[in-house]
């Protein structure tokens, strides 16, 4: 169980996180049209990401041996998703534009967190799904079609 934390000091980190997406977007498409490869420039992606979360765990330490169990093997296949977000992306990004790029990335994350978090999927905390969070979804999703840009 992890400790508790006030709600805004992970709202402005998550806040910073969703900034990072379109600049990490703009980024790797720039690479992968340097390299003329999108899967070239997502291997150069995941390995500075690795060197650098190395030196992070060198730092914090290695969880003990027992985390490391199998007995939910789904968790593990978190990387599929990262690795399909960002060759996606990277590719997409030049053909139809970062902005619509992210806005679709940002219209599957609302429809999926909704599922999850009505659900309690995979062990997520349960957020039911009222009729007062359908609207405020619904108004988000209309945004993000709003926001996109027609190619």
């Amino acid at each position: 169980m992890t400790p508790p934390v006030s709600f805004w000091p992970i709202a402005g980190i998550m806040l910073l996180a969703g900034i990072g997406i379109p600049i990490l977007a703009t980024w790797n498409s720039a690479l992968g049209g340097q390299l003329a490869s999108a899967p070239a420039a997502t291997f150069v992606l995941f390995a500075v990401g690795f060197l650098l979360s190395g030196l992070i765990v060198a730092v914090v330490g290695l969880p003990p041996r027992e985390a490391f169990s199998f007995e939910r093997p789904h968790i593990f296949f978190a990387a599929v998703f990262m690795l399909f977000y960002a060759l996606s992306v990277t590719w997409a990004g030049p053909r139809i534009g970062i902005g619509n790029a992210v806005f679709f990335v940002l219209l599957g994350q609302i429809v999926a967190a909704t599922a999850i978090d009505h659900f309690g999927l995979w062990g997520a905390m349960k957020s039911s799904l009222t009729a007062r969070r359908a609207a405020g979804i619904a108004i988000m999703a209309l945004g993000v079609w709003l926001a996109r840009k027609p190619v």
